[in-house]
């Protein structure tokens, strides 16, 4: 890979436009890609806000190379319609680094890439989307990768930024400690609340009983996990702002489709394959999917 990578970024959602101000604050600007066209992006942060010259393409026609990284930011739920953007910005030489949720974003994005490997991350920060469209960013940015040779790449595409990236030895456990904390999120979305709601005593117990159902899948999947996992994850709501959302909430006040499955099916998912009890997934899990798909 060129001392100078091409750097392209598909979904300048909450999430890309945190990278994509990173990079260009440095003067690594991405290529930006979307659904919707947008002259250019902002980031609002403490000590001010970056904004980040566009456009937006919308049309992956536009694009008439391959990029030697391509970090993509878009949900899930969007993967599909964005088969086009990975087609004209992937080939073999590409690295793809997913910037998403889950512990299956390598299974969702290998078949897309023409080849490219598929690096998986864990995002640590909360970013969230303004209702002008800028996107404010409520903590420092922080990435972990698998420390693998192409992890190389990306850190030093990131380096000297605002966005600071580990490697990890381990990054199963971290990756589904993550996993456990956006998945006992998903009881926000049921209760339309915020983190605020996790004060209440009965929710802090649902939680603690939910969060010990996913680690105990989570260990079975090979997850290193201390018994202190889903306190420590209750402590972080209890100490985090009272009207701190969460992008699946967001998604279920805006009546979009939700990351149901990769955030709470696949502990639902794994736990049956190994026979693992998940008596309160077999709940959660139909709720948020009719949420997301109805009918109704």
């Amino acid at each position: 890979m060129s001392e100078h990578p091409r750097i392209a970024l598909i979904g300048p959602g909450a999430i890309g436009t945190t990278i994509a101000a990173a990079l260009h604050e440095v003067g690594r600007t991405p290529l930006l890609c979307g659904r919707t066209a947008h002259p250019q992006l902002t980031l609002r942060h403490e000590e001010g806000e970056i904004v980040v010259p566009g456009p937006v393409l919308s049309d992956p026609a536009a694009v008439s190379h391959p990029f030697d990284i391509v970090f993509v930011a878009v949900k899930v739920t969007q993967v599909a319609e964005s088969a086009g953007w990975l087609a004209r910005l992937c080939d073999e030489n590409s690295i793809v680094c997913a910037l998403q949720n889950g512990v299956e974003q390598k299974t969702q994005l290998a078949p897309l890439v023409n080849g490219a490997e598929v690096l998986p991350s864990i995002v640590w920060f909360p970013a969230q989307r303004e209702p002008d469209a800028s996107v404010w960013l409520r903590a420092t940015p922080r990435l972990t990768l698998p420390d693998l040779p192409q992890a190389k790449a990306i850190a030093d595409a990131l380096s000297g930024t605002r966005c600071a990236v580990e490697l990890s030895s381990d990054f199963i456990s971290l990756a589904w400690r993550k996993l456990l904390q956006n998945a006992v999120a998903g009881l926000m979305v049921l209760a339309n609340r915020r983190a605020g709601m996790f004060s209440r005593p009965d929710i802090t117990a649902l939680a603690l009983a939910y969060l010990q159902e996913g680690l105990t899948v989570a260990r079975a999947e090979g997850a290193t996990l201390s018994d202190s996992v889903p306190q420590e994850i209750v402590d972080g709501f209890h100490r985090a702002p009272a009207d701190l959302g969460t992008s699946i909430l967001a998604d279920r006040q805006a009546n979009r489709p939700l990351e149901w499955d990769i955030r709470n099916g696949v502990i639902q998912r794994y736990g049956h394959s190994h026979g693992i009890p998940t008596p309160i997934g077999d709940v959660l899990v139909p709720l948020l999917a009719a949420g997301s798909e109805g009918p109704g």
